[in-house]
């Protein structure tokens, strides 16, 4: 079942447009002097709790594949999320973590294992 969910992901990716609306080295404007790690962004026609798309981390592995997914609790949105981790390496998964980790919101990385 484990190994399942993540071919889930993998197909949802798949089947999807990427649109991203923050790409690496942008900020956001609440946020002005923190740049996105990676490019970030959300796959089209897909809804998450948030209802907009589900979002998604882009990095430049160059392997096309889920790596992970970050479980995300953000104190100021008084929510939580699931965001898909694609094509990253393992320093843009730590840049990506600590970026999340530094304001209101913290996240746990769940590493896929092939």
């Amino acid at each position: 079942m484990k190994q399942e969910f993540w071919e889930y992901l993998q197909r949802l990716v798949d089947s999807s447009e990427i649109v991203f609306d923050r790409p690496k080295g942008t900020t956001h404007h609440r946020f002005p002097n923190d740049p996105y790690p990676a490019d970030y962004g959300f796959l089209k026609g897909t809804t998450s709790l948030d209802c907009g798309g589900v979002d998604i981390w882009v990095g430049s592995l160059g392997k096309k594949k889920v790596v992970g997914v970050l479980c995300t609790v953000d104190l100021l949105k008084r929510d939580t999320e699931l965001k898909i981790v694609y094509d990253c390496t393992n320093d843009e998964i730590q840049s990506i973590v600590n970026f999340i980790n530094y304001h209101q919101m913290r996240a746990l990385f769940m590493e896929r294992v092939y």
